[in-house]
């Protein structure tokens, strides 16, 4: 007669470009494939029992999850060497304690058709792309950038194209880090030149 064995959680610390947030992987899916969340504030926690409970750390500035991570960003009075352990350990517990980590995506999150049967639906959120030139950037947004933003702890998503100007909105660690500026011009606008010829400049829209 066999046992089925559990799978530990395990839960580690990864840093991130941005000095204020840091990313916490754990070793299973935290969000559906494809989708993403994030809270600014204890009052949009109300579909993520976990974002709630993270909140009430009095350090904590913003909670934002995708896939197998959550990237916590602090406020800037207290060090991450002070921390860390600290929410590590109840991530650790939350999770293997079998609690829900999201009932109901932040309204913002959810596609137009308000299914999330597809990773781009959820990627381009309420803007869907309408022409060749918008369908080739999101292609390229999902295959070269996005897997390596959400490396950084954050998220990248296509919002608009117009006269070779493409928006797009930074999330998580992305959002607000020191070095974003130059991620977008540097990384993503260069990127988007070299392989759209009609893309022009590439702008980030504020949270």
């Amino acid at each position: 007669m066999s046992t089925l064995v559990k799978k530990p959680v395990i839960i580690y610390a990864e840093s991130t470009p941005n000095p204020s947030s840091m990313k916490f992987v754990a070793n299973q899916l935290m969000v559906n494939d494809g989708a993403t969340a994030q809270y600014l504030s204890k009052s949009e926690t109300k579909g993520s029992p976990l974002a709630a409970q993270l909140f009430e750390f009095p350090f904590v500035k913003a909670v934002f999850m995708a896939s197998n991570f959550v990237t916590v960003t602090k406020i800037d009075a207290v060090l991450w060497e002070d921390i860390t352990l600290e929410l590590r350990d109840f991530i650790r517990i939350y999770i293997s304690e079998g609690k829900e980590i999201i009932t109901e995506l932040p309204t913002q999150e959810v596609a137009i058709d308000n299914t999330f049967t597809t990773t781009k639906e959820v990627f381009t959120e309420h803007k869907a792309p309408t022409s060749e030139i918008e369908v080739k950037i999101v292609e390229i947004l999902e295959q070269y950038i996005r897997p390596a933003v959400e490396g950084d702890g954050g998220s990248i998503t296509f919002k608009n194209y117009d006269k070779g100007v493409v928006t797009v909105q930074l999330r998580g660690a992305c959002s607000g880090c020191p070095s974003s500026t130059v991620t977008l011009k540097a990384g993503i606008e260069g990127l988007l030149k070299r392989m759209i010829p009609e893309v022009t400049e590439v702008v980030s829209e504020a949270v």
